[in-house]
């Protein structure tokens, strides 16, 4: 257990980190569900169960739960965001985000199954993304329930072909939304246009790897990875174009500009953008009890800068950032708001851990 404060902004209230479960292959996300027990998915291919002891404590289980589809787990692919339906008290239905196929030809691929115990059962396909792409890149694969029960899921560009963002036969570079059973809403941007996939929901996305809907504001915030900079954290309109490529403050791995341009006509600007890249990972919006001086904000998991960045929005803007938890040195891939009002952090890599963040 640690027990530290601080930050770069203001004076972060006092915090204590506890180690709750170690060891985890490259861990990707967690989710609560309503009687108090946990998932965690591992990018390798595992979906783990965590329940409370008698102190309430989350413990991780030894077996993983079974019944997951078969998985494509080279480089970035693999198992990513598990989310609870929200009946899921009465109906135990989750939606898993993962990669299917081979190294030549892989989707993206959305189910939605019933928990029973320890196996997944009646698993069924909800979204698969179209076409096939080479190589184990920028799936993206983050999802957020909406509020108006439907699902949004945020694909990468697979680092392929670019101009793939800006293509709509194409769901790479894209936000796409469906309703829980994987039907097309009448109501989304695209519907109607010839040579549209009807599931786009918006595009000029590089690899989103942060999809948050807060309820209160009725909004869908996104970030995502630039290339060499140009990180961004956007709010996500129906039908609307966030520019990759054709717009960005980054440039590409070998120094060359990949676009003249930072904004153009048409084009929605970030919310914030961050040069030199802190590559952004999971994300969540806190509004909890246990540190009061912290609510209204989105957290943002940073890998490269191993860091969470507190965004506090007032009036729907960003407000001045607070860098948090960098005496952790970790690489974190994953910030989450518990139920108990705590923070909960997922570490990356081979040998991840989950943290809890309580009051100090």
């Amino acid at each position: 257990m640690i027990l530290l404060g601080g930050s770069l902004a203001t004076a972060a209230p006092v915090y204590r980190i506890e180690t709750v479960a170690t060891g985890l292959a490259r861990p990707w996300s967690l989710a609560f569900l309503p009687d108090g027990r946990a998932l965690l998915t591992e990018g390798a291919g595992r979906l783990r169960l965590l329940v409370p002891d008698a102190q309430g404590r989350l413990n991780l289980q030894a077996a993983a739960v079974t019944g997951l589809p078969e998985l494509y787990t080279e480089g970035q692919a693999g198992l990513f965001e598990v989310l609870p339906d929200p009946d899921f008290a009465n109906n135990q239905l989750l939606y898993l985000s993962y990669a299917s196929g081979t190294r030549e030809a892989n989707h993206l691929q959305v189910v939605r199954a019933r928990l029973d115990g320890m196996r997944l059962q009646d698993v069924r396909p909800l979204f698969t993304s179209q076409p096939a792409k080479p190589y184990g890149q920028h799936f993206g694969a983050r999802m957020a329930l909406l509020g108006d029960s439907t699902l949004a899921i945020a694909l990468g560009d697979g680092n392929v072909e670019r101009t793939d963002a800006q293509r709509l036969d194409t769901h790479l570079g894209k936000i796409v939304r469906v309703t829980r059973d994987g039907r097309v809403p009448a109501d989304n941007p695209f519907v109607d246009r010839p040579g549209a996939l009807p599931e786009i929901y918006s595009l000029g996305h590089r690899n989103p790897q942060g999809l948050v809907w807060v309820a209160d504001r009725q909004a869908l915030y996104e970030h995502e990875h630039g290339s060499k900079g140009g990180d961004e954290l956007n709010l996500i309109r129906a039908g609307a174009n966030y520019g990759w490529p054709l717009t960005t403050g980054g440039v590409d791995y070998t120094g060359a500009r990949i676009t003249p341009f930072r904004d153009l006509p048409g084009i929605t600007p970030p919310l914030l953008e961050w040069t030199p890249s802190i590559a952004p990972a999971g994300m969540t919006w806190y509004d909890g009890t246990g540190f009061p001086a912290w609510r209204g904000s989105l957290f943002v998991a940073a890998l490269r800068e191993k860091s969470v960045r507190r965004i506090p929005l007032v009036d729907g803007k960003p407000g001045q950032q607070e860098l948090l938890f960098q005496e952790l040195d970790q690489r974190l891939r994953d910030v989450r708001s518990g139920p108990d009002g705590n923070l909960w952090l997922l570490t990356d890599g081979k040998d991840g851990q989950l943290l809890r963040v309580a009051p100090g």
